[in-house]
């Protein structure tokens, strides 16, 4: 394992000990809404210190970008954490969480650990090394039509005026495809469709944490991944699309005849 990777592991493991400290407790957690349908807790904010503690000790001169906490640091080098992904999931007892961690360096995601404490899966990559589940090598599915696609999708709540034309594109998929789902973990989600769990992926407006591990995830068990329409920058808007190589470009076609666009901020 990659030395900088095992060290985003350690720090996943010991944000999740928070999550699981904490899971039997969460009528008596401090939660407050960030925004609408935004929910966070101590749980975040305490499981995000711990891997940001962890990072920090090894790699004292590097950036990090948390959920929570922001962005701190100069440096080429930039931690992108989402230490409790699928918050409203865990408030409601809903077992479908992750810890998320992805190192970038110069714009470009190198390492990446997706950890679903509740099923003990470690889900890993570093760029040119392929994607592990437990260290066992990861494939994406070998679905070639969308007719025999398993689908997983996130709805867009936190923004009235995607909603309708959201439920447009939605109703196309499901016409076609063997199923949807909605786990509420994008983080889960992306690294789903690297396992062959899933076949594809869609949602609008997520943030950089949300993204950047299941995309070298993704990338690195020969799937593919990027944003739905042409001239979007997908880690600074939200909008991600990944799948198997051959169902990619069919959900992309689907998604541009009925766009669904986040403005910029």
């Amino acid at each position: 394992m990659h030395p900088m990777l095992n060290i985003a592991v350690r720090a996943a493991r010991r944000a999740a000990t928070v999550i699981l400290r904490n899971i039997e407790r969460v009528d008596a957690l401090d939660v407050s809404l960030k925004g609408r349908r935004d929910y966070v807790c101590s749980v975040d904010r305490d499981a995000e210190m711990v891997a940001i503690d962890t990072l920090r000790t090894a790699y004292p001169d590097h950036q990090f970008l948390g959920e929570e906490s922001g962005g701190s640091g100069n440096s080429d080098f930039v931690w992108i954490i989402d230490a409790l992904d699928g918050t409203t999931n865990y408030l409601h007892g809903y077992p479908q969480v992750a810890v998320s961690i992805a190192l970038e360096f110069r714009g470009e995601v190198q390492q990446a650990v997706v950890y679903d404490p509740l099923r003990d899966e470690l889900f890993t990559a570093t760029r040119g090394s392929g994607a592990q589940l437990n260290n066992r090598r990861l494939r994406v599915s070998r679905c070639r039509a969308l007719e025999a696609a398993q689908l997983a999708t996130g709805f867009p709540v936190r923004d009235d005026r995607l909603i309708d034309p959201y439920l447009l594109s939605f109703s196309k998929f499901l016409h076609r495809v063997d199923g949807v789902r909605n786990g509420g973990s994008p983080a889960l989600d992306l690294a789903y469709v690297a396992a062959g769990r899933l076949d594809g992926f869609w949602e609008f407006g997520l943030k950089p944490w949300d993204i950047a591990a299941g995309l070298l995830l993704v990338q690195e068990a020969g799937g593919m991944i990027g944003p739905p329409y042409p001239d979007q920058d997908m880690m600074r808007q939200g909008d991600v699309v990944a799948a198997t190589p051959k169902i990619f470009p069919v959900m992309l076609e689907i998604l541009r005849e009925h766009p669904v666009r986040v403005l910029s901020s």
